[in-house]
């Protein structure tokens, strides 16, 4: 094995899919290993996220440069890390919390640190001679995860063309990575046609899926029922329907506010809404389906609809391990999105994933709205064997590039890891 003691670090100020800035690290070690991060960047972001450091200068970028957290990587974290080991990834992560010393990280920016922590982890892999899902699942076994595929795009990812965030697909029929991928590439190109055929398409989405004009939040389900027999499958049985509500983003006062329908609703009415949505068609899991302050909605959701179905926390957890056990403490969810960049670092975000398996509940690795060509995701989902990865639709190369990864990787490993329909008990 080479030196795997840091000699440089490099950041600079690149770009993400939303044509915003962001920061790019690379990290080299004394034996010559190079490892290379980007940073991802959201845009439903929940109310306890560590702190996207930016620069704030209108002039400049539109204030959302990233300068300032470049240079706080250059001038006061990579002093402090020259000659650290590499391979010490929590060391090097807990160097760089102790040097922010803040709760979120708005001293530094979980920006800065984010990418020194993914660097280091890609440049410890290549020094090891380890691909990084090998290198961060030290010995343990590795699973392929099942895709969890965006459809069609709302809410903030689409100028609030309707009110619920994503409307995604699961192929549980799949038997491997890579079938499953190419079942909701069928999807997709179904769902493109269908909308063309009512008119309804309006471009693409943040994230890859169509940008539609609806009516009504219920149509979009209903297309995605007949995009999946149009493509050929069986809806409950090959593929299930997902939906990120994103509740947050129409909380208002104490209600859910549905400004496609002109409806406002109390949180009974609003768990009572998508259970009727369940009733009609076959949803096998709702993303922050309440708001993340509305801890009652949530105790009412998840009583009412955890089990039957994946109620996934993102907004409410943050990828923060203290938040995970708080909610599962108060009967909040049965699943956790893990995001690297709501909490910082590789370490963290390790401990968020021991955190969700603890509460007895399922981990989901996801991407952000504003993506890049940045790997280091699926990776994880593979390491830790999470079972599920959520990165988008099947269209845009910052999102292409995650699912040609985990493909990649499948040929390596064989399907033999890949769990399909057993990744969900609620299936029966």
């Amino acid at each position: 094995m080479s030196d795997t003691r840091i000699e440089k670090i490099r950041a600079l100020q690149v770009y993400d899919s939303r044509a915003n800035p962001t920061i790019q690290v690379d990290v080299t070690l004394r034996g010559g290993a190079c490892g290379r991060a980007t940073v991802p960047s959201g845009a439903s972001t929940g109310a306890f996220e560590a702190v996207e450091l930016r620069d704030g200068d209108p002039a400049i970028l539109g204030g959302k440069s990233v300068l300032k957290a470049v240079d706080n990587i250059h001038r006061i974290i990579t002093p402090a890390l020259i000659g650290q080991d590499a391979t010490q990834q929590s060391l090097v992560d807990h160097i760089m919390l102790d040097l922010d010393g803040t709760p979120n990280k708005g001293h530094l920016g979980a920006n800065a640190i984010l990418g020194v922590s993914m660097a280091t982890a890609w440049a410890a892999a290549q020094a090891v001679g380890e691909p990084l899902y090998r290198y961060l699942a030290k010995g343990r076994p590795v699973s392929l995860p099942v895709p969890m595929i965006q459809m069609i795009g709302g809410g903030l990812h689409a100028n609030r063309a309707s009110d619920i965030q994503d409307y995604l697909v699961i192929p549980v029929g799949a038997t491997s990575f890579t079938q499953a991928v190419e079942m909701g590439v069928n999807i997709y190109h179904a769902t493109q046609a269908i909308l063309n055929e009512r008119g309804a398409l309006i471009a693409v989405a943040d994230e890859g899926g169509f940008w539609p004009s609806f009516a009504t939040n219920l149509e979009g389900i209903s297309i995605l029922a007949e995009s999946i027999e149009k493509a050929g499958y069986r809806p409950g049985d090959d593929v299930f329907i997902a939906l990120d509500v994103a509740a947050s983003t129409f909380y208002h006062n104490g209600k859910y506010c549905l400004s496609l329908e002109d409806r406002t609703l109390s949180r009974a009415e609003f768990v009572d809404e998508m259970a009727s949505w369940a009733k009609q068609y076959p949803i096998l899991s709702i993303e922050d389906g309440m708001a993340e302050d509305d801890v009652a909605g949530w105790q009412l959701l998840t009583s009412q609809m955890g089990n039957q179905m994946q109620l996934i926390g993102d907004d409410v957890f943050v990828t923060n391990a203290d938040r995970i056990k708080l909610g599962a403490e108060n009967g909040i969810a049965n699943a956790v999105l893990i995001k690297l960049n709501q909490v910082g670092t590789i370490t963290e975000t390790m401990e968020a994933i021991a955190a969700t398996r603890n509460a007895g509940y399922h981990p989901i690795i996801s991407a952000r709205s504003g993506e890049t060509e940045d790997v280091s995701i699926v990776h994880l989902a593979i390491a830790t064997g999470a079972g599920q990865l959520k990165v988008g639709s099947v269209a845009r190369s910052e999102r292409t590039a995650k699912w040609n990864e985990g493909i990649r990787i499948e040929a390596d490993l064989g399907a033999a890891g890949y769990p399909g329909r057993s990744m969900f008990p609620w299936l029966g």
